[in-house]
């Protein structure tokens, strides 16, 4: 399943260690995060539980840059 959430992030290079967080938590498959339209698309793994997913996700952006914000 692939879903895409609206962000909230201020630069560039900030938005890209938001992609490659998100790449590494558990039960993505694969994101990819548009700077200019402020969207993130994710796909999940087979059988991941999307919302306790995103939180992970959210948590592991806010490592890499804290001002960030995903509105799941």
């Amino acid at each position: 399943m692939k879903k895409t959430y609206k962000i909230e992030v201020d630069c560039a290079n900030c938005a890209n260690k938001m992609e490659e967080a998100a790449k590494k938590t558990a039960g993505v498959k694969d994101a990819t995060v548009n700077f200019m339209a402020l969207k993130m698309s994710v796909e999940f793994e087979e059988g991941a539980d999307e919302k306790a997913v995103m939180q992970e996700v959210l948590k592991s952006c806010r490592k890499v840059e804290e001002e960030c914000e995903i509105y799941i």
